[in-house]
């Protein structure tokens, strides 16, 4: 008995690590299926989109009334409840997820410091007033940035030359109509670091993309899943932003000790944005790992390409 239940449960956690491979070849071989897709990707954009625009909304009143500028301590509490969310999906069975791996940690090391430094660099730009300046304008070359290093990657899911050129021409004519329209004062740091925050998200979902093609090639038993990689990618973000935050001008003791605890409204706030936070990466890390990087890059930029040509209408 106890052997038949070990056997059932390594079914199960094959069945499941192959899931996201066998459900995208089944949707794309059901021909009914097909008129589904471009709806279904559609909602999922309009959904990444209200959520996007509802937590930048909360980090806008909560920054400001509640003086809470802390991007690297919001980036790390975001990560441990995203760690945490997957560890209580495998308890209760949901997720299949192995125990840390340092050869698979090693592998995602790069995504994992360029996710990093994305996720402080965004929250701080959120943060502050520069959410309004060179960030927004930068997001609509995120997916011909990263379609230049899937090619220089030469991954199986880049996409076709047809694809290539016209996001290259949505991406780029929204970038002009954008910076055509004048910016707000821009300050001397988002020269630096708004090129660098493009580069370094497109970096990191393509070398992401990139691990789980190549763990596809190896055999069942010894084959990592999409939840594995994404884990690891978090508990590596930990490190990285742990040892960041020690580092870092604002203290622990600092940020712990300007916080407003006792207020049920700063709670409320507070854990609205690390949510929603850990939802939308969720979608873009599972974006990459299961289509590909333009896919992950269109859901997280759709919004800013597509906002220029509506208000043109």
């Amino acid at each position: 008995m106890e052997y038949g239940f070990k056997r059932n449960f390594t079914c199960l956690g094959r069945w499941r690590r192959g899931w996201c491979a066998s459900a995208k070849k089944s949707i794309l071989s059901n021909h009914a299926l097909n008129p589904l897709v471009p709806t279904l990707f559609l909602l999922v954009l309009v959904i990444y989109g209200l959520g996007d625009k509802l937590r930048n909304f909360v980090l806008g009143i909560f920054v400001p009334q509640y003086h809470y500028p802390y991007a690297v301590a919001l980036s790390l509490a975001q990560v441990l409840i995203s760690i945490l969310f997957l560890n209580l999906l495998h308890v209760l069975g949901l997720v299949p997820l192995k125990p840390y791996s340092r050869s698979l940690g090693e592998r995602v090391l790069v995504p994992s410091i360029c996710s990093s430094t994305h996720a402080v660099l965004s929250m701080w730009a959120k943060a502050g007033s520069s959410y309004a300046g060179l960030f927004p304008l930068m997001l609509p070359l995120l997916p011909m940035v990263t379609m230049g290093f899937s090619f220089s990657q030469k991954l199986s899911s880049s996409p076709s030359m047809e694809i290539s050129v016209l996001m290259s021409i949505l991406g780029g004519t929204s970038f002009v109509i954008t910076a055509s329209q004048g910016l707000p004062s821009v300050e001397l740091l988002e020269y630096m670091y708004a090129p660098l925050d493009l580069i370094l998200h497109s970096l990191s979902l393509t070398w992401l993309a990139k691990v789980s093609e190549a763990e596809r090639h190896h055999s069942p038993d010894a084959q990592a899943s999409i939840f594995d990689i994404y884990y690891t990618q978090l508990v590596n973000q930990s490190w990285v932003l742990g040892l960041l935050w020690l580092l870092h001008p604002h203290s622990p003791w600092q940020v712990l000790t300007h916080s407003s605890w006792q207020s049920l409204l700063f709670h409320g706030y507070l854990h609205a944005i690390l949510l929603l936070g850990m939802a939308l990466n969720f979608l873009v890390g599972m974006s990459a790992l299961c289509v590909s990087p333009l896919a992950a890059a269109l859901l997280h930029s759709a919004r800013q390409v597509v906002q220029p040509f509506l208000q043109l209408m």
